[in-house]
């Protein structure tokens, strides 16, 4: 087991690809659609980069702030809830800013919205009033971030939790859904559609990523070995 003391949300990212950035990091499949996206872990970062950079920059957001995210199991989703935490946000019920994929109800003065289109696409059409096209906006930020200060372990991340907690639960969920350390997993998004499953669990084992949208169960044993990953556990 990787010693994942002092690790943060926003850090795990860089400890999981720290051994190949190159590698491909989180594979993203929509049977729905025929999409599949593939991200290395130096484009994911650069998409978590520039998510950070909008927050700080763009709303003028950071350490002690929140964020509402309402988006399903999305590589896009990973962007934001790193970005998120990057910037030192932690992500909360009723937040300062708010991503969604369809237009909610909320107060707050910055609200993002995410087509989940493919390729990362900008959203055709005309935008809700008091909406911005997430994909335009965040291309304009750049692809590295340096923050004031470091974010802390003992700062809140998730819905009151700390970083240090989340991560600790994202360790012992990994062993749990029997993620492989340093290898690939499936994940079917329908079925697990907490972060901590998806996302974090699997990041501390070094794990690389394969999320599926409404996968086909008949594909998935041929999925799992053209992508030489191991089906999550339902656990």
């Amino acid at each position: 087991m990787r010693d994942l003391s002092g690790q943060t949300a926003a850090s795990l990212l860089g400890h999981a690809t720290a051994p190949d950035p190159a590698q491909p990091l989180l594979t993203w499949y929509d049977d729905g659609t025929g999409e599949r996206v593939e991200l290395s872990g130096v484009t994911l970062a650069n998409w978590v980069a520039k998510t950070a950079n909008l927050l700080v920059d763009g709303c003028g957001l950071g350490a002690g702030d929140t964020a509402t995210v309402l988006l399903p199991p999305h590589w896009q989703t990973a962007a934001v809830l790193i970005g998120c935490w990057t910037a030192g946000l932690s992500v909360e019920a009723d937040g300062d800013v708010v991503f969604a994929s369809s237009p909610a109800e909320s107060a707050a003065a910055d609200r993002y919205l995410l087509g989940l289109a493919p390729m990362g696409l900008p959203i055709r059409g005309p935008l809700p009033a008091g909406w911005l096209d997430y994909v335009a906006e965040v291309r304009q930020h750049g692809d590295h971030f340096t923050p004031v200060a470091p974010v802390r372990p003992d700062q809140p991340a998730l819905a009151g939790e700390t970083h240090a907690a989340l991560v600790a639960r994202a360790v012992g969920r990994a062993g749990e859904l029997g993620i492989p350390a340093g290898g690939r997993v499936l994940v079917d998004a329908g079925a697990h559609a907490d972060p901590v499953d998806w996302l974090l669990a699997p990041l501390t084992a070094g794990a690389s990523i394969v999320l599926c949208k409404d996968l086909d169960e008949t594909a998935r044993a041929g999925r799992a070995a053209a992508e030489r990953a191991v089906v999550l556990s339902p656990a």
